[in-house]
């Protein structure tokens, strides 16, 4: 059985307010049960270990999904969800694939996570894909701490600089992802309509722009892993 590692941020505070942001509970929901149907084993991993936090907005009523309603039914994902992986225990070695849900927390802490930035390293450098959505892509920050010139010219899929402001979170983060992404030099493309979902494919990297893009995506890390490891 191939094996998919999901690492989750441990961060929960944001700056210049008392909201609290996480894991955006859809974009790790939606992944999971992809991967979940498809016969994949998950293993889910956060800097912290335990329980990650969740951000409070992606448990309202306008925003949950499908996978949102069967995880509360669902007691196992709930139970690997309270007992994530401390990210410093685990191997690449182990997997065939890492995903990186958002929610805003990774700007914090994954951004900067040196166990994060080595894993993604020993997962390319392997020949294993890596998928991101949404401010998942903030993982690729501490890549290129690791490997400088590592975004030059890499073609990536974030929460744009638009939809920051739109959803009024703009003046309550350290930088927008869209623009450290491409001051490194990274080409961020976009939907045309903001909240729309989008994925872009870039050799063994998947990023997906935003919450909609998260099920996508992992439908693209699928299909990516099975022509890179053969069918399941």
């Amino acid at each position: 059985m191939k094996k998919i590692l999901m690492v989750l941020t441990s961060h929960s505070e944001m700056e210049n307010t008392d909201h609290k942001t996480g894991v955006w509970l859809g974009e790790f929901t939606d992944p999971y049960y992809e991967f979940i149907d498809a016969g994949y084993e998950l293993t889910l991993a956060s800097p912290k270990g335990g329980r990650p936090p969740v951000d409070p907005m992606s448990e309202l009523t306008e925003n949950v999904t499908g996978s949102n309603r069967r995880y509360q039914d669902d007691e196992v994902a709930k139970a690997a969800f309270s007992h994530t992986t401390v990210l410093n225990q685990i191997h690449s070695a182990d997997y065939d694939a890492v995903f990186y849900p958002g929610g805003h927390g990774p700007i914090w802490d994954l951004a900067v996570d040196n166990n994060s930035g080595i894993l993604i390293l020993d997962f390319l450098d392997s020949g294993k894909p890596v998928a991101a959505v949404c401010h998942g892509p903030a993982a690729l920050l501490n890549v290129e701490h690791q490997r400088p010139g590592f975004l030059k010219d890499k073609t990536i899929a974030a929460f744009s600089d638009t939809e920051e402001t739109m959803v009024g979170r703009s003046g309550n983060v350290p930088y927008l992802l869209q623009s450290k992404l491409e001051s490194l030099g990274a080409t961020v493309k976009t939907a045309l309509v903001p909240f729309l979902s989008h994925i872009e494919t870039d050799g063994l990297l998947i990023t997906g722009q935003n919450p909609l893009s998260a099920g996508p995506a992992a439908k693209a890390l699928i299909e990516l892993l099975e022509q890179t490891t053969g069918a399941l």
